[in-house]
């Protein structure tokens, strides 16, 4: 509400538009003056996808959730009524919400199921997404069309949402065949029951009369073939051809679901539509009908909304991505190529060896296995989530799922096992009459220090593969690679692992433009600045030269979900920064280095390599640390918040290599030590400047100029502001060994100093967050109602250690933790 006040009061005051905005980006494309062929060809296949993946750290109930959605409804009235003009109407309203939630329990009973985490996410469509993102693709439109009419920009929507939620299988083992048919049918549900009721609305305003005007031949032959013989609109063409129209998608409903979204009155039997290309036509139609006869802001309205999200959304809503780790296709492709005595024992080939043999099976047809085949549950399992996937590719289009993500990807057998699954399964052809060619892009994941270090290489080693080229080709010649924020920070730390995705994209540029590929990186973020988090803008804006291109994918997560997407105006606002700052990354040079590029990356690679030592002194190196860490935080009890479906850990282990990004980062948080955004970082700076003004000099002059290093140094503030190592230190002492726990924790607490220490010392700033007064203000106001719950959570911490394992102390342990999570809003 605070947010929407203050921009109010500024569109008031006629402030110039927001940074973020897509007014204010496209005020500098003007001043740079772009030329209409650049523009073009930077703008060719652009894209923004905000991808939603299974990885929750939403704690909040959903109907807790509409309560609060209730209650902030409620103060939008009073605001939009004035000072004072308000009612007992009003102020009883709100009490019955409040009441309401004091008495409504903030804690699940049960763990969410997968088909909850698929309705969770479809619910913002409804609340935002369906109103937001076809507006934002029209006002893009029509933006680059006034400033370069001809151009043939943004041919189709820039702006397209995606999910993972179903397809995932990395590591959660109730992602099957089954949970795929369902993800993709729930979404094709809503998405076809939003069209259907938009026409339906449609069909009630269109009442124009062709006694007072003149519709286009093609809109009587849609109404003519409507089969709408009604005598009450014998002279409303307009609703007699949304009826037939409506009609041919309630078939397709039929056809693909088994049922009509919504039901409402029988349609006319008439056949369905194709393909939601079909479905575009015919509201072309109506379209250039109502301009023929001066209706154009009708056409401007509902209906032109209407064209945006069909094109949009289609009839599958957007993309679902499958995703598996690597170690699983090795295990079942073996498989495969033992049961059809092509390998007896495909793992003990070296590399040249694997890729050899997967070479060789993509050039032929034939499957390696029968569906009788006698397989193992786990390679069953695997073929029949892809039969799954080929089933409703060619149910609902080849949109449905555009992408395999590999986790793990470490070699060029990595990339081929996948092409090698989906040809058994028939979504890859080899030999098709134009050349290979498969609807599902295959997208390497690389996620470890290690592995982004060798991206590029890896890549270019994928790309030398002929077959693989020729797949490439298919999909114009368009590369993706998805880059892991949280496995590379948990590996090499906060600096190391920014800098190292950085490196990586800047080899992967050079590597695509000697290839002559497009490529498209997928930024695997989460909430917090630990996994990548942060102002989407500005880590936009930070990317190297080249690495945008008029395209990403980037993954939303957890509580930010809520944040961005449950209402309107905050997904208006996000979504445009998004889109904004992948235009300004594109089409302006924003890196701001210039010759000095080459200086300063040696530099940070000096500073990487400074704050990963020390990360992993401590982490990875320290005797005792993994004790330490189960002990002082609450990761045992974080499973038992009943807030996903995915375990904590990939397998069962005891290292912090087997724990998942979300847990690790989400336990440092509850502690308020936010480890995995900071430390590392103030040796780093200490070790590199020694006694040398210059040095700091020039660490300040990066800082001024470079958007790469602010935006590091400025979300580590945030994190650094967000510690207490005052409560932190209440939490260190749930650690039974006191000569760990002192060895351990005072480490932590030197770092800290020194970070924050040096953070002011390169921003040149009195306090953290100067550069951002709203937020230290936000926690200022916050935090202090935060105390009390980490001194309760440690206390029942403390009884749960000591045998106390009842109810109560689980419960209280459980709310404390909701309660910390929400209020930091960004905790994992």
């Amino acid at each position: 509400m605070h947010h929407e006040r203050r921009r109010r009061h500024h569109r008031r005051a006629g402030s110039p538009p927001q940074q973020g905005s897509l007014a204010a980006t496209f005020a500098l494309l003007d001043q740079a003056d772009l030329d209409a062929d650049d523009v073009a060809r930077e703008l060719a296949g652009a894209l923004v996808c905000p991808v939603v993946p299974a990885h929750p750290t939403e704690v909040r109930r959903k109907t807790v959730f509409q309560v609060q959605r209730q209650v902030t409804e409620l103060i939008r009235q009073r605001d939009r009524a004035g000072d004072g003009d308000v009612d007992d109407a009003w102020s009883a309203q709100l009490w019955r919400s409040v009441l309401t939630l004091w008495q409504t329990a903030l804690l699940r009973l049960s763990r969410l199921r997968l088909t909850d985490e698929i309705d969770e996410a479809l619910r913002y469509y409804e609340l935002s997404l369906f109103d937001v993102v076809p507006a934002i693709n029209a006002e893009l439109r029509r933006a680059v069309e006034e400033r370069w009419p001809g151009a043939g920009l943004l041919r189709r929507p820039m702006l397209l949402p995606g999910s993972w939620i179903g397809g995932d299988r990395d590591g959660n083992p109730f992602v099957t065949a089954e949970a795929l048919r369902r993800a993709t049918t729930r979404q094709a549900e809503t998405a076809l029951g939003h069209h259907l009721a938009e026409l339906a609305e449609l069909r009630n305003e269109l009442s124009m009369s062709d006694r007072l005007v003149t519709p286009t031949p093609e809109l009587y032959a849609l109404a003519d073939a409507s089969r709408d013989d009604s005598a009450f609109r014998a002279d409303e063409p307009y609703r007699r051809a949304l009826t037939g129209i409506s009609a041919r998608l309630a078939a397709t409903a039929a056809q693909v679901l088994g049922s009509v979204p919504g039901g409402g009155e029988p349609a006319p039997a008439l056949p369905p539509h194709d393909s939601p290309d079909e479905l575009r036509a015919d509201l072309d139609l109506v379209d250039a009908s109502l301009r023929s006869h001066g209706a154009g802001p009708l056409a401007d309205d509902r209906l032109l909304r209407l064209r945006e999200a069909v094109e949009v959304f289609g009839f599958h809503l957007c993309g679902l991505d499958l995703r598996q780790n690597s170690s699983v296709h090795e295990q079942v492709v073996g498989e495969l190529l033992a049961w059809a005595g092509v390998c007896e024992d495909y793992a003990a080939l070296d590399e040249a060896a694997r890729v050899e043999l997967l070479a060789g099976e993509l050039t032929l047809r034939r499957p390696l296995v029968r569906p009788d085949a006698e397989l193992s549950e786990e390679t069953r399992k695997e073929l029949d989530v892809l039969l799954a996937a080929a089933e409703q590719v060619a149910l609902l289009g080849p949109r449905t799922i555009p992408n395999y993500v590999i986790s793990m990807c470490e070699s060029v057998s990595d990339v081929l096992e996948v092409a090698v699954l989906l040809k058994e399964v028939g979504l890859l052809d080899p030999a098709a009459a134009d050349g290979p060619t498969c609807p599902v892009g295959i997208s390497p994941l690389f996620e470890t220090i290690g592995d982004l270090q060798g991206a590029a290489t890896t890549l270019g080693a994928v790309l030398d593969q002929p077959l693989y080229r020729a797949l490439l080709a298919d999909r114009g010649d368009v590369q993706e690679v998805m880059l892991g924020y949280s496995d590379s920070n948990k590996d090499g730390g906060y600096l190391a692992a920014n800098w190292a995705l950085y490196r990586a994209e800047l080899e992967l540029v050079e590597l695509s433009r000697r290839e002559g590929v497009r490529l498209r990186l997928f930024h695997g973020r989460g909430g917090t600045v630990g996994r990548g988090g942060g102002p989407s803008y500005d880590a936009i804006r930070a990317q190297p030269p080249g690495a945008v291109a008029g395209a990403l994918r980037i993954t939303e997560q957890g509580e930010v979900i809520a944040a961005k997407y449950a209402d309107p105006d905050l997904a208006r606002r996000n979504l445009e920064a998004l889109v904004a700052a992948t235009l300004e990354s594109t089409l302006l040079d924003v890196e701001g280095l210039g010759d000095d590029a080459e200086d300063a990356y040696a530099l940070l690679d000096e500073l990487a390599a400074g704050a990963q030592r020390a990360y992993r002194e401590l982490v990875h190196e320290t005797p005792g640390f993994v004790e330490w860490f189960r002990a002082a935080t609450p990761i045992g009890e974080l499973a038992e918040l009943n807030i996903g479906s995915r375990p904590p850990s990939r397998k069962a282990g005891n290292s912090i290599t087997d724990l998942r990004a979300i847990p690790w980062v989400f336990s440092w948080s509850q502690t308020r030590i936010m480890l995995p955004g900071w430390y590392g970082t103030g040796s780093a700076l200490e070790e590199w400047v020694g006694d040398s003004d210059e040095r700091l000099e020039r660490l300040r002059d990066l800082h001024r100029r470079w958007p790469f290093f602010r935006t590091i140094l400025s979300n580590m503030g945030m994190v650094l502001a967000k510690t207490d190592l005052g409560l932190a230190a209440r939490y260190a002492e749930l650690v039974p060994d006191e000569e760990l726990r002192a060895r351990v924790f005072d480490r932590i607490t030197a770092e800290h100093e020194r970070t924050c220490r040096m953070t002011l010392a390169v921003t040149g700033d009195d306090h953290l967050l100067a550069d951002n007064p709203s937020l230290a203000r936000s926690i200022r106001n916050r935090f202090p109602y935060l105390e009390p719950l980490h001194h309760l959570q440690v206390e029942m911490l403390r009884r749960r250690r000591n045998g106390e394992d009842d109810e109560l102390t689980s419960r209280n342990i459980q709310l404390t933790i909701n309660g910390i999570a929400t209020a930091l809003r960004n905790s994992g």
